[in-house]
């Protein structure tokens, strides 16, 4: 990864009402731009995102969606689904004064790649994905239900702990009931057990960072909240719909680069491959030592690798 480096600008950018979004630009000024998406949804950015990027090929924007970091309301979920987020970006797309960028998401971050791609498919440059995420049902009823509980289980007793015993067979409603809780106490039991069980699971080794950031009550609220309720509404797309041939059609042209942890229990490399198989122009790379998270060596070497290929595009 590249070396620290200091946004030259940051900003806040109305869009809607409600919602205020913060964004950050480093890099290069004079460059090709580049969009962060991060995951979640709920997730935020971090500096540590902008070292994927060389600061000399590019002008490297970094904003945090509705709700998540330090766009505000924090955690707020009205008006907050996948087609907003969408419109956000052109927003500020248009806000900052860019013609075409190239989008870089892993995660949820891969899910809105592909939404904004789809809709806006002469907006975008390139796009380079990790850890691909569609939002299916049977991607959700794996982490959430039953599936990556085989291989964690000991992280997935105290994912449940909260959960009574008859409610089990419907974790995502569940935890969506308490999570929206009037209950101060009650949201955020819930949001600290839903927000560690993701990330005592994102890497073949397990980051204690990770955990310890799962414990505060600012982050895991508007992660769990914000990612529970989006995925309880199904995205607000169809099952399956970003793997739509008719979609992918739309962005086949798009060069693309995915890496994929061929050990990922958050979002199982069964997705990736559907992607190929639907779009086999893609550059699919399976890292044969690694899980979920960016932060893993074997997967980050490949996303700077992979961005560093498209800055000349």
């Amino acid at each position: 990864m590249y070396p620290d480096i200091e946004p030259y600008v940051t900003g806040k950018l109305e869009v809607s009402t409600i919602h205020s979004l913060y964004y950050e630009i480093s890099g290069n000024k004079k460059a090709k731009s580049v969009v962060f998406l991060h995951g979640g949804p709920g997730g935020g950015v971090s500096a540590t995102d902008r070292k994927y990027f060389n600061p000399e090929k590019y002008n490297i924007v970094l904003f945090d969606q509705r709700g998540a970091g330090k766009s505000t309301p924090s955690a707020c979920l009205e008006e907050n689904t996948t087609w907003d987020l969408v419109a956000d970006i052109e927003k500020l797309r248009k806000h900052l004064g860019i013609d075409k960028w190239h989008v870089f998401g892993g995660s949820w971050g891969s899910t809105l790649s592909l939404a904004y791609a789809q809709t806006h498919p002469d907006c975008v440059i390139t796009l380079v994905l990790r850890g691909i995420f569609t939002l299916r049902k049977v991607e959700l009823e794996f982490f959430y239900q039953s599936g990556t509980s085989f291989l964690f289980p000991e992280a997935w007793d105290e994912y449940i702990a909260p959960i009574p015993q008859e409610e089990r067979h419907d974790m995502m409603s569940a935890y969506h009931r308490r999570l929206n809780s009037s209950d101060k106490e009650t949201r955020l039991k819930a949001a600290k057990a839903w927000s560690k069980w993701e990330m005592a699971t994102s890497r073949l080794f397990v980051s204690k960072d990770d955990i310890e950031k799962a414990g505060k009550d600012d982050w895991a609220n508007a992660f769990a909240r914000i990612e529970n309720h989006y995925f309880v509404n199904e995205g607000w797309m169809r099952d399956g719909q970003l793997l739509e041939r008719q979609e992918i059609d739309k962005i086949r042209h798009i060069p693309t680069v995915v890496v994929q942890g061929r050990y990922d229990v958050v979002c199982p490399a069964t997705t990736a491959y559907a992607l190929k198989k639907v779009w086999p122009e893609i550059e699919l790379n399976i890292v044969p030592d690694a899980g979920h998270s960016a932060r893993e060596p074997g997967i980050s070497t490949l996303l700077v690798k992979a961005a560093d290929k498209m800055a000349d595009l």
